[in-house]
């Protein structure tokens, strides 16, 4: 790709990553303070922000603002400022908040945090070094993995049946332009038929037909979530399939929940280990969200002509 840092251009040339935990923010009514990593480019004006929301894996501690490396050094090296929050489903909190309200899913405040964030940006940007001054507050993002993809359906969009009063509930946030999701989890209703469905019904109280935010879903098609459906890979893909326009998909060949290890490096629980895929894919988010970002951006035509003409290419485009 080139190297240029013009907005017009493709994404720009990797610097040093500057990163900062925990930011500490204290919230009311919120059983523990929220606590938040922050990286980004050690050089650079006018930076956008990636926010990015964790899922519930088995390990303590990728689950947490010290998880997904992987991208957020990536993303953070080519001009993103991240934002990563320890939700309070993270397992590093269990002990602290099990008995909370909210527990175990806390689906409402793992998307009160992101708003929290964003109320607080000045905040944040003072409380980092070398960092003042240097946010543009107005091209904000939202990445998720797994349980953190539910979190991003919400906020961009998606509509939730909440469980204790019958609801909908709508806990979108307008400042958010654009989103990733990765691996997130699909629709309800008969599909939803796995043992896992009974504990975790929330995921499938979620409405795609309102998420109307532009969106980029990653999809494994080895990523079969058994305990939870047994509709196969493709329910992963349904935030796409019945989301509206615009959306793009990019399944990703042979990558099962993990997609080659975003959580973090040499994860142990990272079933599908593959570090190229890991790169493709942090490349392609990157460049999707710098083109959402910098209308007119030339990074993500690039980055899927690379895909398309490229040898043994690592998965497939589509839109809508």
């Amino acid at each position: 790709m080139s190297t240029s840092t013009t907005a017009a251009d493709a994404l720009p040339a990797p610097v040093p990553v500057l990163s900062f935990s925990p930011v500490v923010l204290s919230v009311p009514g919120r059983p523990v303070d929220l606590q938040i990593r922050v990286s980004a480019p050690a050089t650079g004006t006018a930076l956008p922000v990636i926010l990015l929301s964790h899922g519930h894996g088995p390990s303590n501690h990728l689950s947490s603002l010290n998880g997904y490396a992987p991208l957020a050094n990536f993303w953070a090296a080519h001009g993103f400022v991240v934002v990563q929050p320890t939700h309070l489903t993270s397992s590093t909190l269990t002990h602290l908040v099990a008995d909370a309200p909210g527990a175990p899913d806390f689906w409402r405040s793992r998307a009160e945090d992101m708003t929290h964030i964003l109320d607080r940006l000045d905040v944040i940007e003072n409380a980092v070094p070398q960092l003042a001054g240097r946010i543009d507050h107005t091209k904000v993002a939202l990445a998720g993995h797994s349980l953190g993809g539910f979190t991003a359906a919400l906020l961009l969009g998606a509509g939730l049946t909440d469980p204790d009063t019958g609801n909908v509930v709508h806990v979108v946030e307008p400042r958010i332009k654009a989103g990733v999701l990765l691996a997130a989890p699909g629709r309800g209703g008969d599909v939803l038929n796995g043992p896992m469905a009974e504990r975790w019904p929330i995921i499938g109280a979620v409405d795609f037909s309102t998420m109307t935010a532009p969106a980029l879903v990653v999809a494994g098609d080895k990523d079969d979530s058994r305990h939870f459906t047994d509709m196969g890979p493709a329910w992963h893909a349904d935030s796409y399939t019945l989301a509206p326009s615009p959306k793009t998909l990019l399944t990703l060949f042979d990558a099962e929940h993990g997609l080659g290890g975003i959580a973090g490096y040499d994860a142990a629980e990272t079933t599908d280990e593959n570090p190229e895929r890991v790169a493709a894919l942090a490349r392609l988010t990157a460049a999707y969200l710098h083109t959402q970002l910098h209308p007119g951006a030339s990074a993500w035509q690039v980055a899927c002509e690379a895909l398309a003409t490229g040898p043994d290419p690592v998965g497939h485009v589509e839109s809508k």
